[in-house]
Parts: structure tokens; sequence; C-alpha cells
């Protein structure tokens, strides 16, 4: 799954990834293995996962092994001194405010330093640069970063505020124990619309999901540039709700659904759903809800915010996702990485980091009503915040196995190539 930060040049400038330009040499390959309708034929049986590095899911939890050599640090150490903590995080995704005032109240200096990619920030923690946090890492690269030892265990310890997060994170499926991660942003992948514009309200639909399917609104209709929500949107959209499935014929599904898609409405994919929507440029799309929460900073002169929608199943099944933050094994500073995690779990620096990316945190004291009323989110987008219950029901989309990976990525391939 691609990230809403990826890709990013600097805060609220997310360019278009275009991954219809690049197949790479092993898809291109796999290509010559396709049947008549353009994807790889065979059976979900076929597609066990060839590593050896489990595959963590809601109904299948992990608890990853703590390594000889790779300990946790030792309880009661005071924070290094006359330190430069080094962070490795996206492009805009923490608030320099917040990094200033933990500098300040810890007496140190912190450096940020940015990746674009999830596969670039892997790549180099494997060649050996060395930073003391990952801020942001993903869900679905959890197995490589701890099986190849790139991050250490926590200490929980110095930890005290993981008790103002959901109760969830302290044994989430995808690390149980929370041994290696602390949360860090969550969000939900929902339809947004134009009210303005558009005659339809997907609280009133039979299925929302079908929402762009509409000629009338040719020109009008995007999705998100990104293989896993792309490809999402057709098997919801078909009534399939395994956002990790591995069945060819559900995949084929979806696949003709986005071209049926592009031939009603002349579709466009892009991520720019923070900015076009507001501008009137788009007027139905899937969407992050971190990106919409942050929709009346791009709203043209004179148009309140109030005509924005952003749907997300009330039951909460739809597309949901978190990321994590971790200690790096590399870490020269480990204890005042502690620390630093620590910080970003206490609620004002999280509410002070929230009103500045615009993606939440999942506290317990970070709720619809909170962020309305210190005026990090319009009442009318309430919406996007994300809740316990989302995290519970919502529906992770998470690592495949390598070769569903590829019937997935050429399913896009095909979808993208012909707009």
């Amino acid at each position: 799954m691609a990230h809403p930060r990826e890709g990013w040049q600097g805060h609220g400038m997310p360019r278009r990834r275009f991954l219809k330009t690049g197949a790479g040499a092993a898809l291109a390959a796999l290509a010559l293995g396709a049947g008549a309708d353009g994807l790889l034929t065979g059976c979900s049986s076929d597609l066990a996962d060839t590593g050896t590095v489990p595959l963590p899911r809601q109904d299948h939890p992990v608890t990853w092994p703590v390594y000889p050599g790779n300990a946790a640090i030792k309880s009661g150490l005071a924070p290094e001194q006359d330190a430069t903590l080094q962070v490795y995080t996206w492009e805009a995704y923490i608030n320099q405010a917040v990094v200033n005032s933990f500098a300040k109240k810890y007496k140190t200096k912190v450096q940020v330093t940015t990746f674009n990619t999830m596969n670039e920030a892997v790549s180099k923690l494997r060649s050996g640069l060395s930073y003391d946090l990952l801020i942001g890492a993903t869900v679905d690269v959890l197995g490589q970063l701890i099986e190849g030892q790139l991050v250490q265990p926590l200490n929980h310890s110095y930890l005290p505020n993981i008790s103002q997060a959901w109760p969830d994170y302290t044994n989430p499926f995808y690390d149980q124990h929370w041994q290696y991660t602390v949360p860090y942003t969550i969000y939900t992948t929902g339809i947004t619309w134009r009210k303005d514009l558009v005659d339809e309200n997907p609280y009133a639909m039979a299925n929302p999901w079908a929402m762009p399917w509409q000629p009338k609104y040719k020109g009008r209709v995007a999705i998100l540039d990104d293989y896993r929500e792309g490809i999402c949107l057709g098997l919801m959209k078909n009534g399939l709700f395994d956002l990790n499935t591995t069945d060819y014929r559900q995949i084929a599904t979806s696949r003709q659904a986005l071209q049926d898609l592009n031939g009603l409405v002349n579709l466009r994919i892009d991520n720019n759903d923070y900015s076009e929507v507001p501008a009137g440029q788009t007027w139905i799309t899937n969407a992050w809800s971190g990106d919409m929460a942050a929709a009346a900073s791009y709203m043209p002169k004179g148009v309140n915010v109030d005509v924005v929608g952003y749907w997300f199943p009330p039951d909460g099944r739809g597309p949901v996702a978190n990321d994590t933050n971790a200690v790096l094994r590399s870490a020269t500073n480990p204890v005042l990485a502690h620390t630093f995690l620590n910080y970003m779990l206490d609620l004002p620096n999280v509410l002070e980091n929230i009103s500045w990316n615009g993606y939440m945190q999942p506290l317990t004291g970070v709720t619809p009503q909170v962020l309305v009323k210190e005026q990090i989110l319009p009442p009318s987008l309430i919406s996007t915040a994300v809740q316990p219950s989302t995290f519970r029901r919502g529906l992770f989309e998470l690592q495949l196995p390598v070769d569903a990976d590829a019937l997935w990525q050429q399913a896009w391939l095909v979808v993208s190539n012909g707009i």
C-alpha cells in the first residue's frame, strides 16, 4: 500500500506518483503469463508466501521474536546529554513546532531527515544509514524491519504515556504486546464529494462505494493514484471486502470495474484530493481522511468548507490504516529516542501535531468533539475523525504474498495505462 505522504515535496504540496510509467522488469516478465483478460491467472492456493516473514492479520496476530544481541535498553537510564537526536520520517509528517518544543524541554538538538517512500526508507536503513528514530513506519513493512533487526525492542518503562493511547495499541495484531512499536497516525479511506455540485448523498445510497460510477459526472471524477486503494475500491463496489485477497478472479473483477469507470466518466487518477475537491475541480473521489480533514485550508475565497463531504461506513467496514514509531537499532541516543516517543504520546503535543499535518493520532483524548472544540477540524468534516471502533472493525490493507502483490500491481497497470 502506498502512503498518503508518499511523494510529497513539501507541506501541502503532494505530487502525483506516476505508477503507470514504470512497471518494473519483474511485472513485465510476469505479464507474459497473463490470460486473455490481461490478468495473471492462477488460483489462490498457488499464492503462498515465498518468504519467511509472517503476514500479520487481524485474525492472525503476530508476536515478533526478540533476537540475541538486540535486546531492549536497561531501565532507569538518564537521557543522553549534549546529543543530537536523529529522526527519520516522511516529508511533511511531523510539526516542527513540536520538535522544537521537545528540543527546548530536554535541552537537546533534533535533526529531522526525510524520505519519500517506505521502500526508500527501508533500503537506506539496510545500507547502513544511522538514525535514532523511525517515525511513520507502515504496518506492512514491520516484518522487514524487525526480522532484519533494523529496529530494537522497546523498554516500556520509558513510555508511560502509552496509557493515553487507545487500549488496542498495547496489544495490536501486527505487534502483539507492542514489543517494537507505538502508534503514530491513523486514517481511513472513504468517499469525498462536493455537496453543492453532486445530487447524491452517499449516506442515503445502497452502495456508496459505487458513487463514482455515474456518467453524468463525466470529467469530474477521480480516484487515488495508489494500486491498493484503487483495486480495493473496485472490490468494494462489487461487494467484495477482503482487501488482502489473493484470488485472481476477484482482482480481475475489480480491474474490470475500474476500466468500466474510466469509460463512464473519463477518470482522473491522482493524489490531489486535498486540493481538487475544495477547488471544485473534482466532485467525487475516494480520499484519505487526513487529507480531507485539512480541506478548509484549500477552499477558494468565499466558499465555505461545509460544501465538502466525507463518507466512511458508519459500521466501520472500510479501509483503515495506521503508522507506527520505532527506535532504530542504530540509535546512538536510545534513551532520548524513547523520551521523544513518550513526548509524542502526550495529548497537548499530539493536538499541536494534528493541527499541522491533519492526520489524527489514536489517543483517548483525541475525540471528534475535542478536534472541533480546538478548531482543528470543522464540524462538517467530523466524519474524518477515526475512533477506536474503526480500528477494531475496519479493513486493513496489509502486506500481501509476493505473487499476489504482483497480481494487484498488474491489474492496476492495466487500469492506469488506459487513462
